[in-house]
C-alpha cells in the first residue's frame, strides 16, 4: 500500500500503531481532522519512504517524536492544531528534502531549533505559529533561500529580525505579528522585493517606516501597534488605506490626508532660533489657552441650545459638504413613488440625481419613529469615521425642516445600480432581471468575502472596533461589478473599551438586529461584541448557498437554518443548497475572469470532475457558515480568519494557488 487517507472523519482514540507500523512502503499518510488523541507511535519513524505526513486537526498530545528525522523522503508535514507541548525536535533538520512544514496551533515552547529554522530544503511555507516559542529568530533563518511563506505570528519570540533575512529572497508572505521583536526594519526587508503581504504589527519595531516598502507591490501592509516614529511615505501600498494599517504608532506624521495623521514639523537646528523659542512658546500657551476658553464657550452655548445638534454636528466633522431640503426635493422629484427603491424601520430610500449628474441614493429618516434621529446620529457617526471598498460611501447629508417647518434628516449615498443581495437571492415575479438563475457560486464567493473583509476592518483596523449590528441581506448592496457594499449603519455600535480577554470589548444594551439574524446571546441579555457580527454573517453565509431566508415558514418547532444545515452536512449537502447553483446560469456579458473561469472550468471537466469540485466547494462554504454561527460565542471563528478562509475556498475552486489557508476546527 502506498498511500492510506482517512481524513475529515470522525474517527476517535489512539492512532493504531500497530497495523501502521507495519504499512513500510506508504509513502502519503493522511489522518487529518479527526478526533485521534494520546501520543504519536514512534513506529511512525520506521516509514521511511513516506513522502507526505498529515496529522493536523487532531487532539494528539505530548512532545514530538524525535523519530521524525528517519523520514527523510518527507516533503510534507502537517502538525498545526492539536495539543503537542515540549519542544520542536531538531532532528527535523534530517528531512533534507522537506518542502513544507507546519507546526502552529499547538503548546510548544522553548527556542527554534537552528536545524530546523535553516532547513534549506523549505521552499513553499514554514509555519510555527500560534505557540509559546521564545527567544531571538536565529541567523540560519537566511538559508531558507526558496521559501515562499514565513509565519512565526503569536509566539513570545524577542531580539531584531536577523539581517540574514535579506537572503530569503523568494518570499512572498512574512508574518510576525503579536511578538516581542524590536529594532528597525530597513535593513532587514530592503532586498525581499518579492514581498507580497507583511504583518509586524503588536511588536516593538521603531525607527521610520521605509519609504522603499512603497516600490514593493504589496497586497497588505500592517504595521499597527508599534513604536515607528516619522513621516509615513506617500507611495505604492500607503496610498490604499484598505490594505494599509499603522494604528498604535502616535509618533508618526505625514502621509496621504487620508490616514488623519498630524503634518511633520520641521526641526529647528540652528542656535539662533533659541531666543525665538523663548519668544514663541509662551506666545503659543496663551493662543492655545485662548483657544480652549472660546471652544468651552461655544460648546456650553450649543449644549443650552440643543443637546441633539450638538450631537449631530460632532459626527459629521469628516463630510466634504452638506444638501439643502429643496435640492433633494428636487433630485428625487419631489419624493415621488417612482424614484422609491426601498424602506427600513426608520425612513426610505429614494433614488435621485445629483447637482454633478451622479445618481446617488437618498436615505430619508421618519423621525415619528421613535430611535430614528438617535439612528441618524449613529449612522453619521460610524460612517463619517471608516473608509473601506466594501463599506457604503456616504456623500453628504440634509439636517434641516421640510415645506410644513418640521425637522427633516436624510443621507446621500452612492447609488447601487445592482441592488442588494437580497433582492439576487429572492427575486420575486415582478422582478425584471433574471437574478437568480445567473448568480453563480464564483460571484456569491465573491460578495461573502467583501462581506467578511468589510467585518474585519470594522473589528480590528478602526481606531475603534465598531460592530455593525444589523448584517443581513438586505444591508448588503453590489456596484456594477458586483462588488458588495455593507450598508445601514443605524445601528451600529462603538466599543469604546480595549478587552484582555480573548474576546474583544463588548457593551450592554438592547436587543439590536433583525430576526434571524440576531445573535442567541443577545436574546438573554448578552452583550454586543464583534462575535455578534459573526453569528449574523454565519447566517448570511448560510443563506446565500441554500437560498433559504433564516424566517422561512419551514423553520419551527426548534428546527432553525443552522440546524437545518448542520443535519445535511457533509454527505448530504448538495441536497439543501440552493437549487440555481447547480444548473449554471445562461452567459452574460458582465461576468467578469473569474465567473468566466468557473464556467470554463465546468466545460473542461468532465462531469463527475466538475460536480466533485463543485461539492466540495458548497461542503467547505457551509463549514465556514456554521462554525460562525455556532450558538456559542467563544467558538466562533474570527473575521480575519474567515477572510483567508474564503479566498482560499474560491481560489481552489478556480484552480488558484493561495497560501492564506488557514482552517476553521
Amino acid at each position: 500500500m502506498a498511500k492510506f487517507t482517512m481524513g475529515s472523519n470522525l474517527i476517535y482514540g489512539n492512532i493504531p500503531f500497530g497495523m501502521i507500523g507495519n504499512l513500510v512502503n506508504l509513502n502519503n499518510l493522511a489522518m487529518e481532522d479527526n478526533l485521534f488523541t494520546g501520543n504519536v507511535p514512534d513506529v511512525i519513524g520506521k516509514l521511511q519512504n513516506l513522502q507526505g505526513l498529515s496529522l493536523n486537526g487532531n487532539d494528539l498530545s505530548g512532545p514530538m517524536p524525535p523519530l521524525f528525522g528517519n523520514l527523510t523522503s518527507l516533503t510534507k508535514l502537517l502538525m498545526e492544531e492539536n495539543s503537542f507541548d515540549g519542544t520542536i525536535p531538531s532532528s527535523i533538520g534530517n528531512c533534507y528534502n522537506l518542502q513544507t512544514l507546519n507546526l502552529s496551533r499547538n503548546n510548544l515552547s522553548g527556542t527554534i531549533p537552528i536545524q530546523v529554522i535553516g532547513l534549506s530544503s523549505l521552499s513553499i511555507s514554514l509555519d510555527i505559529s500560534y505557540n509559546s516559542l521564545t527567544g531571538p529568530i536565529p541567523s540560519e533563518v537566511g538559508n531558507l533561500v526558496n521559501l515562499m511563506e514565513l509565519d512565526v505570528s503569536m509566539n513570545n519570540f524577542t531580539g531584531e529580525i536577523p539581517s540574514s533575512i535579506a537572503s530569503c529572497t523568494s518570499l512572498e508572505i512574512l508574518h510576525m505579528e503579536h511578538n516581542m521583536f524590536q529594532g528597525t526594519i530597513s535593513q532587514p526587508l530592503k532586498a525581499l522585493r518579492g514581498l507580497l503581504e507583511i504583518d509586524l504589527s503588536h511588536n516593538n519595531f521603531s525607527g521610520q517606516i521605509p519609504s522603499f516598502l512603497g516600490t514593493f507591490s504589496l497586497k497588505k501592509l500592517d504595521l499597527s501597534f508599534n513604536d515607528f516614529e516619522g513621516e509615513v511615505p506617500k507611495e505604492g501600498i500607503f496610498t490604499n488605506t484598505s490594505a494599509l494599517s499603522i494604528l498604535g504608532n502616535d509618533k508618526l506624521c505625514g502621509g496621504i490626508p487620508e490616514l488623519l495623521l498630524p503634518t511633520c514639523s520641521k526641526k529647528l537646528h540652528s542656535s539662533g532660533n533659541l531666543l525665538a523659542l523663548k519668544v514663541l512658546i509662551p506666545a503659543i500657551t496663551a493662543i492655545i489657552l485662548i483657544c480652549i476658553m472660546f471652544c468651552c464657550l461655544v460648546a456650553y452655548l450649543m449644549l443650552q441650545k440643543s443637546r441633539t445638534s450638538t450631537s449631530i454636528a460632532s459626527s459629521l466633522e469628516g463630510l466634504r459638504s452638506r444638501v439643502s431640503y429643496s435640492e433633494l426635493m428636487k433630485s428625487t422629484n419631489g419624493f415621488s413613488m417612482e424614484n422609491l427603491i426601498g424602506s427600513g424601520s426608520f425612513g426610505s430610500v429614494y433614488k435621485g440625481l445629483s447637482g454633478d449628474g451622479k445618481v446617488v441614493a437618498v436615505k430619508v429618516l421618519n423621525l415619528q419613529q421613535e430611535g430614528a434621529s438617535k439612528s441618524f446620529i449613529d449612522e453619521c457617526k460610524a460612517l463619517t469615521t471608516i473608509r473601506h471598498r466594501n463599506l457604503l460611501k456616504i456623500i453628504t447629508l440634509c439636517s434641516s425642516v421640510d415645506l410644513e417647518g418640521n425637522d427633516f434628516k436624510a443621507l446621500v449615498f452612492e447609488f447601487m445600480c445592482n441592488g442588494s443581495l437580497d433582492q439576487w437571492l429572492h427575486p420575486t415575479d415582478d422582478d425584471k432581471q433574471p437574478r437568480a438563475k445567473s448568480f453563480s457560486i464564483v460571484q456569491r464567493l465573491n460578495i461573502a468575502i467583501d462581506v467578511a473583509s468589510s467585518l474585519n476592518y470594522l473589528h480590528y483596523h478602526c481606531q475603534t472596533p465598531i460592530v455593525h449590528c444589523d448584517l443581513k441581506p438586505s444591508n448588503v448592496l453590489l456596484d456594477e461589478d458586483m462588488t458588495a457594499h455593507v450598508g445601514d449603519f443605524g445601528l451600529a455600535k462603538f466599543l469604546l473599551e480595549a478587552s484582555s480577554s480573548a474576546i474583544p470589548s463588548s457593551t450592554s444594551v438592547g436587543l439590536k438586529g433583525s430576526i434571524g439574524y440576531i445573535p442567541p446571546e443577545y436574546g438573554t441579555g448578552g452583550q454586543v461584541s464583534i462575535l455578534g457580527d459573526v453569528y449574523s454573517y454565519g447566517i448570511l453565509i448560510l443563506e446565500m448557498f441554500t437560498g433559504k431566508r433564516p424566517t422561512d415558514d419551514i423553520f419551527q418547532d426548534g428546527l432553525s437554518l443552522h440546524k437545518f444545515v448542520t443535519m445535511a452536512f457533509p454527505k448530504c449537502i448538495m441536497d439543501i443548497v440552493d437549487p440555481s447553483l447547480l444548473i449554471g446560469g445562461g452567459e452574460n456579458d458582465d461576468e467578469n475572469g473569474e465567473v468566466i473561469r468557473e464556467r470554463e472550468i465546468i466545460k473542461e471537466d468532465d462531469t463527475q470532475t466538475s460536480a466533485r469540485k463543485r461539492e466540495e466547494c458548497l461542503v467547505a462554504v457551509m463549514r465556514v457558515g456554521l462554525s460562525c454561527s455556532n450558538a456559542e460565542s467563544r467558538e466562533r471563528v474570527t473575521m480575519d480568519d474567515v477572510v483567508n478562509i474564503m479566498h482560499a475556498i474560491r481560489d481552489s475552486f478556480l484552480g488558484l494557488k493561495n497560501k492564506n489557508w488557514r482552517r476553521i476546527r
